[in-house]
């Protein structure tokens, strides 16, 4: 797979890691189904799945090449990317009124 390939992969992951707890009522995939999960939760989830869509990062940068060293500047950019990949799903969950 060609460097390409793996950053728009990377960023189509990101994008759906990113919007997924807002997507269902249940937690980390393998909870029970609930009403409506609370906040906390979701905010949970959308750390652990930060983390995890790094991890998937860093195991695609190994295989092409050598990991370059990161300081706190990058994890606060990707930490606020991941944040803004996931406003469509907050908006979607919290800030559009459905008729009941």
């Amino acid at each position: 797979m060609s460097v390409s390939a793996q950053i728009g992969f990377l960023v189509v992951l990101a994008l759906l890691a990113a919007n997924l707890p807002f997507a269902n009522q249940r937690i980390f995939l393998v909870g029970p189904q609930r009403s409506s999960k609370p906040l906390h939760w979701r905010l949970a989830e959308l750390v652990v799945l930060y983390f995890v869509v790094g991890g998937i990062g860093l195991a695609l940068e190994n295989h092409s090449g050598q990991i370059a060293p990161q300081g706190w500047e990058f994890y606060a950019v990707t930490g606020t990317m991941f944040v803004t990949l996931a406003f469509p799903g907050f908006v979607y969950r919290y800030l559009m009124h459905r008729k009941h």
